[in-house]
């Protein structure tokens, strides 16, 4: 294989590759990484100070993916694939804003202890939609052109 062709089956493919990734850094993390340490660390309070380290960590690959998609967008030369990453700008975006919302605007809160119920179920809900825009953005990139109806 070419070089020239390498690269253009790359830059099809990355966009796909980035997005799995970011659909599923998220579900990892948010339905089997964070209730294994609730279930298995001596303390709630353990268990919750590593679970916002792991948050905040997750925070910043969804905003790089998101980017990156982002980015894609805007310079793929695959025609396809630009149609297809242009269909999923909405959930890129919205995906990134819940991440960063999520991180700057409801974690200190959580952090506080300020009406933990409360912010703990916003956060919560805004990560289940941040999966659920990673999940749609993969599916729109990995379907045939013309054949995603999300």
């Amino acid at each position: 294989m070419d070089l020239n062709r390498w690269r253009r089956t790359l830059r099809t493919i990355a966009p796909l590759w980035v997005a799995a990734l970011w659909w599923s850094s998220l579900g990892v993390i948010g339905f089997l990484v964070v209730p294994l340490l609730f279930a298995n660390l001596p303390t709630p309070a353990m268990a919750g100070a590593m679970a916002a380290k792991l948050f905040t960590a997750q925070t910043w690959v969804s905003v790089l993916c998101g980017l990156y998609l982002l980015m894609s967008s805007r310079g793929s030369s695959v025609p396809t694939q630009l149609n297809k990453l242009q269909g999923a700008i909405v959930y890129i975006a919205l995906g990134i804003l819940l991440a960063l919302l999520a991180e700057f605007a409801v974690a200190p809160r959580i952090i506080a202890r300020e009406n933990l119920a409360l912010w703990h179920g916003v956060g919560s809900a805004m990560y289940l939609l941040q999966w659920w825009c990673a999940g749609v953005t993969s599916w729109k990139l990995a379907s045939p052109l013309g054949k995603s109806q999300v």
